[in-house]
């Protein structure tokens, strides 16, 4: 007898029991004696895994990362709005974009930095740039759009302030390369919003991977919900304009976006969506998207219904990246949403003929 280091994990052999009516070694029925039904010789089997442990390891992911999606989001979508109000001639819409961009980023890269555990390890991921990794990528991307909005913020501050900052001969440069650095950040703003998506998907998370196509799309229309509806609750109704339009176009691409992801995951990687508390956030996130984007609407010119609508939309797009976020890690504790899609891509490419490559053997 041998002892081992998992028998912990193994669950106890129920005793077994002769079946009642059945002689041994026949698969007959005594009640049947023509032999035209047989009992199974093979029980039908129940799912599991290795001691019902998961296939895939989840990631060691917590809330920060969860908060920095949510944040990149905001930012992102704040700096396109910070450049609408740049070419518009809108200098509230600009400035609290602009401050919202900074306020949103500078938060989600202490988010980040917590779950790395030590701030180096963030220099670290820049010393090299690998095309490859989204995680290298991203980390220049961030820094990239963290300098932009940066140097428009600190414009605005410096504004806000009557030009009172001890910047001395460094003011003249700062008023010179803000027009740029608006520029710079909003071309940041979309590989910001989407990139998370991409890292996320790039996973082996089952739920993650199986929707690594439409991803991107749900967050980057989700980036438009957070930054349009803090801008409809930090600005006039006057200059929100561009606010509430990126609001509406938000709302339709979160919602056309999130399903046609749906429709087209295989639907057992999907499941997780619908169920537990992924499937609820992920079920008031269509709700107020939906309700923010009549509000805004209908009544986007009322500030009191503005601001409502505003709220609504941020509370949509939180929800959409904590559901989502949710949704992965829960997939990737039962086994089950590892295994079945598998055998059902496998299926996939016996019915059409695939069966001769590394992956498929006839069977």
């Amino acid at each position: 007898m041998t002892l081992s280091e998992f028998d912990s994990f193994r669950p106890s052999e129920p005793a077994r029991r002769r079946r009642q009516g059945v002689k041994r070694g026949t698969g007959r029925r005594r009640d049947n004696s023509d032999g035209s039904r047989e009992m199974p010789m093979v029980p039908e089997p129940d799912f599991t895994s290795y001691y019902g442990r998961p296939v895939v390891k989840p990631a060691p992911w917590g809330d920060d990362v969860a908060i920095y999606l949510f944040l990149g989001g905001v930012a992102a979508g704040s700096a396109l709005l910070g450049l609408g109000g740049q070419l518009t001639g809108r200098p509230i819409l600009c400035r609290n974009a602009r401050l919202s961009a900074l306020t949103a980023v500078s938060a989600g890269a202490v988010a980040l930095v917590k779950d790395l555990g030590r701030p180096e390890r963030f220099l670290h991921m820049l010393r090299t740039f690998k095309v490859t990794s989204p995680m290298s990528v991203g980390s220049w991307i961030l820094s990239a759009f963290s300098a932009g909005t940066a140097v428009t913020a600190v414009a605005e501050i410096d504004r806000m302030s009557g030009t009172r900052l001890p910047l001395g001969v460094l003011r003249k440069v700062l008023q010179a390369v803000e027009g740029p650095a608006g520029f710079e950040a909003a071309v940041f703003a979309g590989p910001l919003a989407a990139y998370t998506a991409v890292l996320l998907g790039d996973t082996a998370t089952p739920t993650w991977n199986a929707a690594h196509e439409e991803l991107p799309f749900v967050f980057v229309s989700s980036a438009c919900l957070a930054s349009a509806g803090l801008a409809m609750v930090t600005t006039p109704v006057r200059e929100t304009g561009p606010a509430r339009k990126l609001a509406v176009l938000g709302v339709l691409g979160d919602v056309a976006a999130m399903k046609v992801m749906e429709r087209r995951m295989d639907p057992i990687a999907a499941e997780p969506l619908h169920q537990g508390k992924a499937g609820a956030m992920l079920k008031w996130s269509e709700r107020l998207a939906v309700a923010g984007g009549l509000g805004t609407l209908l009544g986007g010119r009322n500030r009191v219904v503005a601001a409502a609508s505003g709220l609504a939309l941020l509370s949509a797009s939180a929800l959409t990246r904590f559901g989502v976020f949710e949704a992965g890690l829960a997939s990737a504790r039962d086994p089950r949403y590892t295994i079945e899609p598998q055998k059902n891509r496998l299926a996939a490419r016996r019915a059409a003929g695939v069966t001769g490559d590394a992956i498929t053997t006839a069977g």
